[in-house]
């Protein structure tokens, strides 16, 4: 019916028919209903604890625009608050009621239960949470269960939205067709319905304990279980998981499998752990930077699953301090967290980052600093999950659920990220700092590393810090040279949440030396060394004797080499002489003599190994110097008195002779072995024919003489 201003105004007694089709036209969400489980409402507990994280993250408006009033006392609520599933649905309630904050105020002054009833202030923020979850469900009676306890105030207000719901339908309709919206999803600003739809495609992430458990067990468990394994787990509604491009111990799964997963013993044995990729690049980053018995200091970590995660990486090795994180540090359950998962070398630190100084004992091995400053986290599509895992602060929730920042409070984070920065680069024995956020404001990113990097402390005697290119095995070579600037960026999509990661090293002092085990141990940290160990420090001795025992065996050898070479040139020496008596043609001069060995073109010959049975032959091969050069193998020359040569060194195949001539110098010529000499004239190829004389510049040598018959194959050549 119309009142008198001429508007509609609907009384509690209407046909319940209008209320369906009043809201219907006030549908929320956004998203087809097809598919979807119809919503029956939550348990007491649940709105209870929803109510008391609105009343602290609320936004609260000037006292001009102020329309309901909100208490300070926080409502009774249970201690079933500790239980996952249950903390995961009061903060979503809460977060969804905190989005539409404004929409919500506005239908409960245009149903006029503000200020027409009498409620007290302290359930306003009950009563916020519970009016989304009553249009949620198009107005419909909440089901609830038999075995759950109730709670008075959640009945008393629940009361009397039911009595105001043809006026509260009503209300939101109007408001829709005010906006012209198809629902109130669309009254949203745009960042925010973006952040949602990301939110929903947005898969989990889950990395390996290792200390306990191996991949390859990991996959046979998932396969046993039904799971497949494949290389992307993008649009995908069935069983599967994939390893992650950037960290090899991190696997992703689809969304929609986060309730059965849960329920698995690998998640309950802390041999799975849920968290954001964002956190494992950055314990992935400080791993590259290691050497052997680096401590790593991490600052402003609010999980300690990230925190076990770096210990894990680390084998125990190192040490790993944790500095500024004093709201979880008192869980006296924490001692029993660590021991489940395997982590024994942490040590939590009370004191505030910025009152440690460079001079403390404790942190005179620290070589890495992993800064995680708090930030806006605009770069986090799902922020309710970011919370539940990261334990961060419920006011996180405030910027997400408007999609932006103020300027104001922008600079005062910026300033403290900073402060921070500048701090860990004053740490003079630390050598790198990985600085962290999950932001997408250049403000909070490349501007506070830029700034710092500008204007860090050099009047210390150590190396000032520069930035570094993205570490090798978290990103490709392509991604490391379409990285101009040395930043590593992840904007936020439906695969994953945004995230910026700096790197800062100092460069090297020149006077510092590199040991060789820091030099493996950065390889191994680098992937470089895979299937190779490094050698323990209780092994030296061992590896000192066998290098003395190698190198007594390699002067032994060289020895027994020098006395083959002597005995081999007096055999050579006397078969030589032998045969040129033997033969009818004397020998030419030693100025036509060819080099032996020598090709027609010139080139410089190889620096070969010698060979142990073939020596080295000069130009000068006379017999009567042969027995001077064997005194010469036998006790080389100084090395003031040494010629410069040109040594060419050949190694033949077996070439067996078929002399048909006396057999006496036959059987006074090595088997294995023939000393001879080529004839190499300068204007032909060198033929490559062993003769035992020596023939004449151009002469052809004739069908009957020996070297006639020394013609061997030549398939070298």
């Amino acid at each position: 019916m119309l009142n008198s201003t001429g508007e509609l105004e609907f009384s509690n007694e209407e046909n319940p028919e209008i209320i369906s089709q009043l809201a219907s036209l006030a549908l929320c969400g956004g998203k087809s209903s097809a598919g979807v489980p119809e919503k029956t409402g939550y348990p007491d507990s649940v709105y209870v604890m929803a109510a008391n994280i609105f009343q602290g993250i609320r936004i609260e408006k000037s006292a001009q625009k102020v329309l309901i009033k909100y208490g300070n006392e926080p409502l009774r609520s249970l201690s079933k608050s500790e239980d996952q599933s249950f903390r995961r649905l009061s903060y979503e309630l809460a977060f969804s009621a905190l989005k539409y904050q404004d929409i919500l105020e506005t239908i409960l002054i245009d149903s006029c239960i503000f200020p027409s009833t009498t409620i007290p202030d302290h359930l306003s923020s009950l009563i916020i949470v519970m009016l989304y979850d009553f249009q949620d469900r198009k107005f419909q009676t909440r089901v609830l269960s038999d075995n759950e306890e109730s709670i008075s105030e959640v009945q008393e207000v629940e009361n009397l939205l039911n009595s105001f719901k043809i006026k509260l339908a009503a209300a939101l309709a109007r408001c829709r067709i005010k906006h012209d919206a198809l629902s109130i999803y669309h009254i949203l600003p745009e960042t925010v319905r973006k952040q949602e739809l990301r939110a929903s495609a947005l898969p989990l992430y889950a990395w390996i304990n290792t200390c306990k458990i191996s991949p390859e067990e990991v996959y046979n468990n998932l396969k046993r279980r039904g799971y497949h394994k494949v290389k992307s787990v993008l649009h995908i509604d069935d069983k599967v998981f994939a390893v992650d491009q950037h960290c090899y111990d991190v696997l992703i799964f689809p969304s929609h499998l986060k309730n059965d997963l849960i329920n698995i013993d690998l998640f309950k044995d802390y041999k799975l752990i849920f968290q954001d990729k964002s956190r494992s690049l950055a314990v992935h980053s400080v791993k590259a930077l290691l050497n052997v018995d680096d401590d790593i200091l991490m600052v402003n970590t609010s999980s300690w699953y990230t925190v076990a995660h770096m210990s894990v990486l680390t084998n125990n090795t190192s040490k790993v301090f944790v500095c500024g994180a004093q709201s979880q540090a008192k869980d006296p359950d924490l001692k029993t967290l660590f021991t489940k998962m395997g982590c024994k070398n942490i040590e939590i630190l009370r004191e505030l980052f910025i009152n440690i100084e460079s001079k403390d004992h404790r942190l005179q091995k620290v070589k890495v600093i992993l800064l995680l400053p708090r930030c806006s986290g605009l770069g986090v599509s799902n922020p309710v999950e970011f919370i539940l895992n990261e334990h961060e602060d419920t006011e996180f929730l405030k910027d997400h659920s408007q999609g932006g920042i103020s300027q104001e409070k922008l600079h005062s984070l910026a300033q403290q990220q900073y402060e921070q920065l500048t701090h860990a680069m004053k740490l003079t024995k630390a050598q790198a700092v990985v600085y962290c956020t999950c932001s997408v404001y250049p403000e909070e990113n490349e501007a506070v590393v830029k700034k710092a990097l500008e204007f860090q402390d050099l009047g210390n005697k150590v190396q000032p810090y520069r930035l570094s290119p993205p570490v090798l095995p978290l990103c490709s070579l392509k991604e490391i040279q379409l990285s101009t600037d040395k930043f590593f960026r992840m904007e936020p999509s439906e695969i994953t949440n945004g995230c910026f990661i700096s790197i800062l090293t100092r460069e090297r002092d020149p006077s510092e030396t590199v040991s060789v085990k820091d030099v493996l141990a950065r390889a191994a940290a680098k992937g470089l060394l895979e299937g190779i160990e490094l050698g323990k420090s209780s092994k030296r001795e061992k590896k000192k004797k066998k290098s003395k025992t190698s190198l007594t065996k390699a002067a032994t050898t060289d020895n027994g080499i020098q006395m083959k070479i002597a005995e081999f040139l007096n055999r050579e020496t006397k078969a030589s002489a032998n045969l040129s008596e033997t033969l009818t043609k004397p020998p030419l001069p030693q100025k036509n003599t060819a080099q032996v060995g020598a090709s027609s073109q010139t080139r410089k010959p190889n620096k070969l190994a010698p060979h142990p049975t073939v020596p080295t032959f000069m130009k000068s091969t006379c017999p009567s110097r042969l027995r001077e050069r064997q005194a010469h193998f036998m006790r080389p020359r100084p090395e003031d008195r040494m010629v410069a040569l040109k040594p060419v060194e050949i190694v033949l195949p077996p070439v067996f002779m078929p002399f048909s001539s006396p057999q006496g110098i036959r059987s006074q010529m090595p088997t294995q072995h023939f000393y001879c000499r080529w004839v190499a004239p300068k204007a032909l190829m060198p033929t490559c024919l062993p003769t035992p004389s020596l023939a004449r510049k151009g002469e052809k040598p004739k069908e009957d003489t020996p070297s006639s018959l020394l013609r061997p194959p030549r398939p070298w050549l």
